[in-house]
């Protein structure tokens, strides 16, 4: 009996791969993260650690990384995420043919502006009154560019994993993505118009976001075929 629950177990494991268990630790990560910087935001106060990354982001100040950072801000923009997600429905309806892509990119993109704004009105927190090197309205927490740029990136991160037969050629997109997630969070800070927590906020519910909605459109996916397919059978046995 015993036995046999070590071999069930031993082959429970065996179904996770290296990336369902990063997935895994970054989906539970994330809610801690969000959650212990929430407690923070709503007890109100300053928070040491966001002073420390100004002062480290402000020893890193050149005309040249200022406009760096400005143009990887850019990757982060609304409108410049909405174009790119608008470009890959197109590539999904009519190139690959893929509909249920084409349904999760929107969903994911659109979706995390959303709940960015909901969360936004419920914490509340106004922007650094420290002067701002790009114009920035709204308010501060979590960041809409973090969020945003770690669902969409997420997102891309998740299409290459099923896209992409070469590995190395996967890993090395993968690496690029989460490069540009983290400097567009650090973008926000060098700027001035993000505290270091809304970045890592940002960060934490963008990826519990595709995380969970990308579970979500999964269960849905397969629900649909599973109800389509008896639909199809029945309709050619009475062709037949």
């Amino acid at each position: 009996m015993i036995e046999r629950a070590w071999v069930r177990l031993v082959a429970m494991f065996a179904l996770f791969t290296l990336e369902l268990f990063l997935i895994l630790a970054l989906f539970l990560g994330s809610i801690i993260m969000f959650l212990f910087l929430a407690s923070k935001i709503r007890g109100g106060g300053e928070v040491k650690f966001d002073k420390l990354a100004f002062d480290f982001m402000d020893s890193l100040s050149s005309p040249a990384v200022t406009d760096f950072m400005i143009f990887m801000s850019f990757l982060g923009d609304a409108p410049f995420i909405t174009g790119s997600a608008i470009l890959l429905i197109v590539y999904f309806l009519f190139i690959k043919k893929h509909r249920w892509y084409s349904v999760k990119v929107p969903v994911i993109a659109v979706g995390s502006i959303s709940l960015n704004l909901i969360t936004k009105f419920f914490f509340h927190r106004e922007r650094p009154i420290i002067p701002h090197l790009v114009e920035a309205s709204g308010l501060s927490f979590p960041s809409g560019h973090s969020m945003v740029s770690a669902s969409f990136y997420g997102l891309l991160i998740y299409l290459s994993w099923h896209n992409i037969e070469n590995r190395r050629l996967y890993y090395f997109l993968t690496g690029l993505l989460i490069l540009t997630i983290i400097l567009i969070g650090c973008s926000r800070v060098y700027l001035h118009v993000h505290y270091a927590t809304d970045v890592i906020a940002g960060f934490s519910a963008g990826f519990l976001w595709v995380i969970l909605g990308l579970y979500g459109l999964r269960k849905l996916e397969r629900y649909s075929k599973r109800n389509l397919n008896p639909i199809v059978e029945e309709a050619a046995v009475k062709v037949e």
